[in-house]
């Protein structure tokens, strides 16, 4: 997938197979989780299959940084663009949250 962004470089993702894979996965595991809410399952059980999806969620956000990283700021730095790592700096504020 390449797009285009405010700064200057191409970006070239090689992990999106992999990323849409995991989120399909982490969608199926959320839709299962409200079923339980809906048949009034213990909150116990619950709240450990929340949290098997935030690990999920989590674990794919590191494959986008790391694929973005590789890619993206690689060719960001060779071509100066500042405001590239401006942006990932902003993100990853924003994910770590």
């Amino acid at each position: 997938m390449e797009t285009e962004h405010s700064h200057r470089h191409t970006h070239s993702h090689t992990q999106t197979k992999a990323v849409l894979n995991r989120l399909s996965r982490a969608i199926g595991h959320l839709e299962s989780i409200k079923r339980m809410v809906e048949d009034g399952r213990d909150c116990p059980e619950i709240l450990i299959q929340l949290s098997a999806v935030k690990a999920a969620i989590n674990n794919t956000g590191k494959i986008i940084l790391q694929d973005h990283i590789e890619h993206c700021i690689v060719d960001a730095v060779e071509h100066g663009d500042e405001q590239a790592i401006k942006e990932l700096e902003k993100a990853i504020d924003q994910f770590v949250k």
